[in-house]
């Protein structure tokens, strides 16, 4: 018999209102009882809109709710680890969203205290589990390209707007004690997870950041570079204060060429000596939902892992090495 996963959820903000929070009582075997957040008004009302039985404005005592067995943690990341070691500490398994935390000293202390505890940790590198993601890495292990060799990824937003840099929601994002860095920080371990996912382990990794526009604290900038053990090298750049918006990344292998976006996920394009092909998907209603499913079978009795704590450092440590952190 299937074990059920009943979910306290730590941080009910805008990010959980769709991608995540509504999969938990979606998917099988799951559902979300209990959700955290300081502002005692606004997690009332979010329990309310979402059907969740109790509230709280302490997370140390949703994590005591006897009747919860498993936390999601969807605060700013400088609270993850904090979060996620009391979790495991109280016997309760975690989701934790990415970055798992500031930087790959802090998140070196989260998989040392996951071995200690002997709990389950997942972190919610979601795309990896997305039906989209899901075909590039068929085409790769299939042969579509014949043998990878490079790949590039180029995303670009354009300068924020001073309304903007006073949004609640986009604060915490550019302040380095919050988030760990810039906007870098929330947009690409999407995208190095699943480099990571496509190519297998890091070999070396090296990479330059800079403020450009000087608007706030963080880097605003940053190239990058990865060698993997497969011998695929990898370049990125990242820059958050042009007059352009670009979502790009492309695999060229001996044989063939994959190009799609991180965040459209609408088509999937590949040439090879077959021709051009064109691969389309819908947008999914909750981005986390085939995550959350593999994450629930975890938790409840399963043997894989969809996103270990160690594939979680070995994300950050190539963000820091692009960052200089």
């Amino acid at each position: 018999m299937a074990i059920q996963i009943n979910w306290g959820m730590i941080g009910a903000g805008d990010v959980t209102e769709v991608k995540s929070g509504p999969a938990f009582k979606k998917v099988a075997n799951s559902d979300l009882i209990a959700v955290m957040r300081r502002n005692e008004e606004k997690v009332k009302d979010y329990a309310e809109r979402h059907g969740v039985q109790r509230w709280y404005t302490d997370a140390l005592a949703l994590i005591r709710d006897k009747e919860v067995n498993a936390i999601y943690i969807a605060t700013p990341p400088d609270s993850h680890v904090a979060y996620a070691i009391a979790a495991m500490e109280a016997g309760k398994d975690v989701y934790v969203e990415k970055p798992m935390a500031l930087n790959s000293t802090e998140a070196e202390k989260l998989v040392q205290a996951q071995q200690l505890y002997g709990r389950k940790l997942v972190i919610a590198h979601y795309r990896r589990a997305q039906p989209y993601f899901r075909k590039i890495k068929e085409l790769l292990n299939n042969g579509a390209i014949g043998t990878a060799r490079l790949a590039s990824v180029r995303y670009f937003q354009k300068t924020l707007t001073a309304e903007q840099l006073q949004q609640p929601k986009m604060k915490w994002r550019i302040d380095p004690q919050q988030s760990g860095g810039g906007l870098f920080h929330d947009i690409a371990p999407h995208q190095i997870d699943l480099m990571y996912y496509f190519f297998g382990k890091v070999a070396a990794s090296t990479g330059i950041s800079h403020n450009q526009s000087k608007m706030y604290q963080a880097h605003d900038i940053v190239s990058g570079q990865i060698l993997f053990k497969n011998d695929v090298v990898f370049q990125g750049i990242w820059a958050f204060s042009v007059h352009e918006e670009r979502d790009e990344c492309e695999i060229i292998g001996s044989e063939g060429r994959i190009s799609f976006s991180f965040f459209d996920q609408r088509i999937i394009r590949l040439s090879n000596k077959d021709g051009e092909q064109e691969f389309k998907f819908e947008p999914l209603p909750h981005v986390q939902q085939p995550m959350i499913e593999e994450v629930v079978n975890y938790f409840g009795g399963g043997d894989m892992n969809p996103c270990s704590a160690a594939e979680g450092l070995a994300v950050i440590q190539v963000m820091d090495s692009f960052t200089g952190d």
